[in-house]
Formats: C-alpha cells, structure tokens, sequence
C-alpha cells in the first residue's frame, strides 16, 4: 500500500498502479523467480522488505537523522533498519518540521525562501541510500547543524566519477535494479540527473554550491549551506521563470560565482561548468545578451560581472562600481604610484603590482596609455611604459 501511495504522490509511472502487488513486483524487478516461487532479491528487500529480515540479510544498512546545536548538544539523533519506502517518508517528516520559511512578496504572489530547497535534500538523500555501498560497514548519516547539512554514505563516487566531473558525467549507479525501482516510482530523476537538482536547489536561492569536497574513497560527503538565503536573487530568478526565459544550470552556475566573487574569466567558468572554456565563452556571451552581465577587457583578460541593471533589481547598485570600476581605479593608482617612484614600468612588474594575469595587466596599460596617463616605449619583450 505505502509504495502505490508513493506512486500517486511522487507521479511516478501510473501504468504500475494499474498491476496487482505480484505483477508490480515483477515489473519493478523486486523479485527473482525460483522453482515457481517469488523470492524477494536486494532491491526487493532494501524498498519493500521487514525489519526484521533487513537486519538479518542486510546488515549493514542503517540511517541515522541527527540534529546538532551550536553548543556541540544532540538534541535528536535516532536510526532507522527499516525498508527505505518507510525510512524516506520518516526523514521527509523531520525535514520538513526544521525546515524553516522567509516569505517575498511578488505582487498578488508570496515566494516561500525556505532555509533548504526541499527537492535539492530530498535527491541528496536519495542518493545517499542509493550509490552507498552495501557490502561495507556504515551508515547513511543525514546531520542538521545550525547553518548547514552533511550528508555520507559509505563508499566513494563510482568508478570514473570525481569532483571535476560530477556534472557532466553519465549517470553511473552503483546498486542498478534499486536505481531503477526509485526512477519509475517517482523518488528520484527519470533521467538520473538528480545531481542537476541539488545544484540548482543553492543556486536558486543564491546560496554557496553544494560542497563534495570531503568525499574520499571510503565515502561520498556533500554539505548544502543553508539559512537565510538572497531574498532578492530568488525573486529574480522567479522572474525569469515567469517571464518564459529561465535561467539554465549553466547559467545559474555563473550567475552564483558572479554573485559571490563579483568577476570571472572565461578558463574558470570552464572549470565550474566542468564543459571547457568554448561552451563557458557560449554561456557567458548569452547572458551577456540577456543583459545580465558585462564584459571587461580583451582577449585572454577579459572578465565578467554583473550588468548595472542586475545590481540595480538586486538592490546593491553600488556593487557594479565595485565589480567595473573600483579595481581598475585602485590598479591605475598603484601603476601611477609605481611609475612615480621607479621611472618605468613593464608588463611583467604591472602583472605583480597589480596581482593580474599577463594579458589583465596588457590591457590596463594599453588603456592607460589610450587616455594619455602614460606613455608607450619600445616594442615586442621591451616594451614599457613611463609617464608622459
């Protein structure tokens, strides 16, 4: 009865509703045939099976929910032996009791922000159960501290699966049949990019990514920060919703790095797509056709950020000076300052002054000396440039 009614409440596939328990068994492959009997396999047991059968045959899952205070108190901390059907709708229970709300106004509609991106926990946790290796010692833990979320389950990412790949790689499970059983019951992606939804569930609200950075051979760790997120970020990326030009993955991944750090070159969005500079270049040049972001400086020194408009619809209009203009005010004045003191300067000792690139520091000194703050001498490797 729990996993039709899971069926129903996840939209799962509604063709199976229509089977009796055995067929359903069969169809979710839950179930081997031996001399003309059912016999419930792995997947079977860990979805659908007793307690008590789980602790015998399968010993090693657990799950434990613990909540963590400030002063380093437990205040919750119970595990759970049973099928994961009724594990996952426990620890939805507790979820949503912490789970807590800010509201913003859009005209006739109230926006919830809540402190954690329901879809984005539930697939984390999904996951967990999931891709956790069951030949191994361990729980799944699922901990709430008071400004994040850690989740671990036993065994490391599967094979050719690492942090720089996490979100270009093909789904890749390690337990199949019970992979496919969550699919066509409703609990996770059909398509199996779960991961696409935990990444999106920070970046809606403006928060940090989601962090894999613990995770090791002997287990998989992700933190999700939570708390109070960008009230303002999260209206906007409403907006776009509502305005039928939604915001991609792609694109919310760098719209978060522009948020956080305030700039970004091309070779790093590359490496935060985890797709390579030509389709991070394609990405950055569709926002800035949006008019979401600006570009800065040429060739290999160019940097992007936030447009005016954006600051301005995210209440910080003071942040696109910072973001254009304030450093290359700043940079101008320690080349004036440096030229004042030495006479000259090169490329190389701008690159240092300034803590830029090659190509950064080329740019800053071509356009100084376009606005007649210096003057150009020598050529090609002996090129510099003295005041005029």
């Amino acid at each position: 009865e729990r996993l039709r009614q899971t069926i129903e409440r996840r939209r799962g596939n509604g063709a199976l509703l229509e089977l009796d328990d055995r067929q359903m068994a069969q169809a979710l492959r839950l179930v081997e045939t031996r001399a003309d009997q059912l016999i419930p396999n792995v997947a079977g047991l860990l979805l659908l099976g007793r307690e008590s059968a789980l602790r015998r045959l399968i010993p090693t899952h657990e799950v434990a929910f613990q909540v963590l205070d400030a002063g380093g108190g437990v205040p919750a901390n119970e595990w759970f032996h049973g099928p994961l059907l009724k594990t996952l709708e426990a620890i939805e229970e507790r979820f949503k009791a912490r789970n807590q709300e800010q509201e913003i106004q859009m005209g006739l509609v109230r926006l919830p922000v809540p402190d954690y991106a329901p879809e984005a926990f539930r697939e984390a946790v999904n996951n967990a159960l999931l891709h956790r290796d069951y030949t191994r010692r361990g729980a799944v833990h699922i901990q709430f501290h008071p400004d994040h979320i850690f989740l671990s389950n036993p065994g490391g990412f599967p094979e050719g699966i690492t942090l720089d790949n996490l979100l270009v790689h093909e789904p890749k499970p390690r337990n199949p049949r019970l992979a496919e059983a969550f699919r066509r019951i409703g609990l996770v992606e059909t398509t199996g990019r779960g991961i696409d939804k935990i990444y999106l569930g920070q970046l809606w609200y403006g928060r940090p990514l989601p962090d894999y950075a613990q995770s090791d051979r002997e287990g998989v760790r992700l933190l999700l920060r939570g708390g109070r997120g960008s009230l303002e970020f999260a209206a906007f990326v409403y907006e776009q919703d509502k305005a039928g030009t939604p915001l991609g993955l792609d694109e919310m991944l760098v719209l978060n790095c522009l948020q956080h750090e305030r700039r970004a070159d091309v070779p790093t969005i590359g490496r935060l797509t985890q797709r390579g500079e030509a389709h991070a270049r394609s990405v950055l040049e569709r926002l800035v056709e949006r008019g979401l972001v600006e570009a800065r400086g040429e060739k290999r020194g160019r940097v992007y950020h936030f447009s005016a408009s954006l600051y301005r619809r995210l209440g910080k209009p003071a942040g696109f000076v910072r973001a254009h203009g304030f450093d290359s005010i700043q940079q101008e004045a320690m080349v004036m300052e440096y030229l004042k003191a030495h006479g000259r300067i090169a490329r190389r000792e701008a690159a240092e002054l300034c803590n830029l690139n090659g190509a950064q520091a080329s740019w800053l000194l071509r356009t100084m000396a376009k606005e007649k703050k210096v003057r150009l001498k020598g050529s090609k490797r002996g090129a510099y440039y003295e005041l005029p």
